[in-house]
């Protein structure tokens, strides 16, 4: 189980760079990198649409919209763009 979640974190970290590096590449879409800032924000920001204080749908709007805002704006990022930005990374990091 530990090596599990040693590895799901590895990969988490790795997606992380992978998509650290896609929102800097200039053929990024300027309404996906505006998408992955809301998500961030979203997040970050101390307020809610609906407060965390009221029991499960509290948390559940963080857990609809975050995701959803992450998945448009994956959507809008072309294949090449995200494929370039992986190789990068695994070029920079190469795997045991």
């Amino acid at each position: 189980m530990f090596d599990a979640l040693k590895s799901a974190a590895a990969t988490l970290k790795r997606e992380f760079i992978v998509y650290r590096l896609v929102l800097r590449h200039n053929r990024t879409p300027w309404l996906a990198k505006a998408l992955l800032g809301l998500a961030i924000g979203y997040t970050l920001l101390p307020f809610d649409i609906i407060p965390d204080f009221i029991p499960v749908l509290g948390h559940l709007d963080d857990v609809i919209i975050v995701p959803m805002l992450l998945i448009l704006a994956l959507k809008l990022i072309p294949k090449e763009v995200t494929a370039e930005c992986r190789m990068r990374v695994d070029s920079d990091n190469p795997r045991p």
